[in-house]
């Protein structure tokens, strides 16, 4: 895994919850297509309230519960990465936004990182000490 930091894109689709893509949640899609694209991480954050174009307001809350919420869809990752990535947002968020902001990334470290700065860590279950 290669470390991130520094000057970054952070990417942000904003859609429903209730889009598809193929018969599957379209925030699931991009999520996987991201992994397959060799990105940093993505994320997936559900809304408790929002509209968009519509100006149709949709809430959890329970005398109106809605089955299409707002969901964020964050990517981030070098900006060359993220742009190359665009394209395959085309064909798929029919409606919805998508932004890019510059951003900079101050950590992150994947699980073996993690696991390496930890000092005096005992190695879990399936881990060998080095």
């Amino acid at each position: 895994m290669s470390r991130l930091g520094g000057p970054a894109l952070r990417l942000t689709v904003l859609i429903g919850e209730s889009d598809r893509w193929h018969h599957r949640p379209l925030y699931s899609e991009i999520v996987h297509r991201a992994r397959a694209a060799g990105l940093a991480g993505a994320s997936v954050f559900r809304g408790i309230e929002g509209f968009g174009a519509s100006s149709l307001v949709h809430t959890t809350r329970l005398l109106s519960l809605s089955e299409d919420l707002p969901v964020a869809v964050v990517i981030v990752d070098r900006e060359e990465r993220v742009r190359a990535f665009l394209p395959q947002l085309d064909g798929m968020v029919a409606e919805g936004l998508v932004l890019l902001d510059r951003c900079e990334v101050v950590t992150y470290a994947g699980r073996e990182q993690e696991q390496e700065q930890t000092p005096g860590r005992e190695p879990g279950r399936g881990e060998t000490a080095e």
